[in-house]
């Protein structure tokens, strides 16, 4: 990437759980993934097993109790784009995490398209009322084994896009919009499998966007790829950031993306 390619241009980041694995967030399809080690672990976010089975709600919430997302900060990759965006540098954060890591490190709500939905809420499934998770692990923390939704007595799930629902319409929208207007699009902590998520990666590069990979394993895009990153996250994303800026007109200080 030369200065005059990079000035002014728009750079959209499409990211996925390796982001967050720093954060001790396990990643769900990687080599020693979730859904690799358990997949009997799938049935508590697929919707129609949990919409049947009010033992695999209650298991669920227990999940959603103990997830190692509620306690979880910001690493050193998610504080690195945060640093781009405040540094000057035109951002939008497209991301297949649900952990709210992107925001908590700084970039505004504006600024984070969350495909997948966010953890940090509930939702009925039968008036759509929206409510804050902490409240309802609260609940489940009293004795409620699968709380109720407050306003209809629905079934409540988390506000995300569960295996078998389809993402919302309006959102992705948006990030084939963001997609389509960026001038660098970097894929960072994705395998790339999951789809419509994967398919923003063809839409960047047919409009004349130029990719960079960070991911850990190979994915079936690399060949698009100007640049592929094998290195750690948390060290090659801000090494990568300190470059984009530097070459965007707006240097950040080395010392700010090692704090």
């Amino acid at each position: 990437m030369d200065e005059q390619q990079t000035r002014h241009t728009l750079v959209a980041v499409l990211t996925g759980a390796g982001i967050s694995t720093d954060s001790g967030i396990p990643d769900y399809r990687g080599p020693n993934g979730l859904w690799r080690r358990d997949p009997e672990a799938e049935k508590l976010v697929t919707y129609s097993h949990y919409m049947a089975d009010p033992d695999i709600r209650r298991r669920s919430w227990l999940l959603r109790r103990d997830s190692p997302a509620r306690r979880a900060k910001p690493n050193a990759g998610h504080r690195a784009l945060a640093d781009l965006e405040r540094a000057g540098v035109p951002l939008r954060v497209i991301t297949q995490n649900v952990d709210g890591l992107h925001q908590r490190s700084g970039l505004p709500d504006r600024k984070v398209i969350e495909l997948h939905g966010t953890a940090r809420k509930v939702q009925c499934t039968g008036c759509h009322a929206r409510s804050e998770m902490d409240t309802a692990l609260e609940r489940v923390t009293a004795g409620e084994p699968d709380p109720a939704c407050p306003v209809c007595g629905g079934i409540l799930k988390s506000a995300t896009v569960m295996f078998g629902e389809a993402l919302d319409p309006v959102v992705l929208g948006q990030a084939r919009a963001i997609t389509q207007a960026c001038d660098l699009f970097l894929a960072v902590g994705t395998t790339l499998q999951v789809q419509p998520a994967a398919s923003l990666v063809d839409l960047a590069v047919a409009t004349g966007s130029r990719l960079v990979i960070v991911n850990a394993e190979p994915t079936p895009y690399d060949d698009l790829a100007e640049e592929i990153v094998r290195e750690p996250i948390g060290s090659a994303l801000p090494r990568l950031v300190r470059r984009i800026a530097a070459e965007s007109g707006v240097p950040i200080p080395s010392g700010e993306l090692e704090q």
